[in-house]
């Protein structure tokens, strides 16, 4: 009896393999929440940062993946949250219109504050065979410290810009990008020191 053939292309869904990703964290978001004025204005200097690091990456054919809350709205999807950050009226409404995702990028809606936690990020890296995160978004010192924390756990290398990330306060961020750096090895230099040539993806044959 012949061996079954494993489906390598996700049904067609992932088009090529690449070493690294972009993880954007959360920023699909109306930030009208306790404690959402404090990040939304720590985030709102860093926004055009985040913007920048995006288009470098997809110019280097890095693909780009959201992983957001899904804000306990267990009957949403993604298109429904960001239709409603998109809203006249949503403190998020400025931020969201400018970090909105593209057609081709990837989406994946977290439960919790990992963006590895009961999700299907580790299927989606495993076909793209990324050894290497890139993670920008909020809040630093929780949602993206446990993101980060699960990614080493599974053996992958960080990268953290340490001007793409922002949390309640600048202390509590600052706090925990050193943290992540000792612990987790995680390089945390500015975006603008990333050298993104070495994350050439690899075309299939």
């Amino acid at each position: 009896m012949a061996t079954p053939v494993k489906n390598q292309d996700l049904h067609g869904n992932v088009p090529d393999s690449s070493p690294a990703v972009l993880l954007l964290i959360d920023l699909i978001n109306d930030f009208e929440f306790v404690d959402g004025d404090d990040i939304y204005n720590n985030l709102l200097p860093q926004v055009e940062v985040i913007v920048n690091l995006k288009k470098k990456a997809k110019k280097a054919g890095i693909p780009v993946i959201y992983v957001n809350d899904n804000f306990g709205k267990w009957q949403s999807d993604f298109r429904k949250l960001l239709d409603h950050c998109l809203k006249e009226g949503v403190k998020g409404k400025k931020i969201v219109e400018k970090l909105q995702p593209d057609e081709e990028d990837y989406f994946v809606l977290k439960p919790k504050h990992s963006a590895f936690y009961s999700t299907t990020l580790d299927v989606l890296l495993d076909y793209l065979k990324a050894k290497t995160l890139i993670m920008a978004g909020i809040t630093g010192n929780i949602c993206v410290l446990f993101t980060a924390n699960d990614a080493f756990m599974r053996d992958f290398s960080l990268v953290i810009p340490s001007d793409c990330v922002a949390s309640e306060s600048k202390e509590e961020n600052t706090y925990a990008l050193e943290q992540m750096r000792k612990l987790l090895k995680a390089d945390t230099r500015p975006s603008t020191e990333i050298d993104f040539k070495q994350f050439k993806p690899v075309k299939k044959q």
